[in-house]
């Protein structure tokens, strides 16, 4: 059976990119690529799929409104899925306990969790902020590949 712990194994063989599918209104699918990788729940909820989306993208207003995600990684022919709930942490969507200097931190944990690194934090905290730059979190439902 896949876990979390396959995913992130194949995510990591390409980068952490990987494809989120999101819901749009009429019911049809909007695929993008993001840099996603697994982490602890900032809540302490257990382990989620995470990734950071820019404020204005169509992915974050379709979770929003239909608040579902998968999230495939693949490296090689190997792929995993993980579908489920999603939650939004930003600027437009607070969370309790998620204060600006949290949100701050969230991101820089979640561009980590991806696979990212920087040189220059304090760069990548302002761009954050100037794309209002939000945390998309997928409470895994079901994990599957073709292992």
């Amino acid at each position: 059976m896949t876990d979390l712990a396959d995913f992130r194994r194949i995510a990591s063989g390409d980068g952490f990119l990987c494809i989120v599918a999101t819901t749009r209104a009429d019911g049809s699918v909007q695929a993008s690529l993001v840099n996603a990788g697994v982490m602890s729940h900032p809540a302490g909820n257990g382990e989620v799929v995470a990734f950071v989306a820019r404020g204005g993208a169509a992915k974050l207003a379709h979770v929003r409104s239909r608040p579902r995600a998968t999230v495939v990684a693949r490296s090689g022919w190997e792929w995993a899925a993980v579908e489920g709930a999603v939650a939004v942490i930003g600027p437009d969507d607070p969370a309790a306990g998620f204060d600006a200097e949290r949100l701050r931190q969230l991101l820089r944990e979640v561009f980590v969790a991806a696979g990212g690194t920087h040189d220059d934090w304090d760069a990548y905290d302002a761009a954050m902020v100037d794309d209002r730059r939000v945390v998309v979190l997928v409470q895994p439902e079901r994990v599957y590949s073709n292992g």
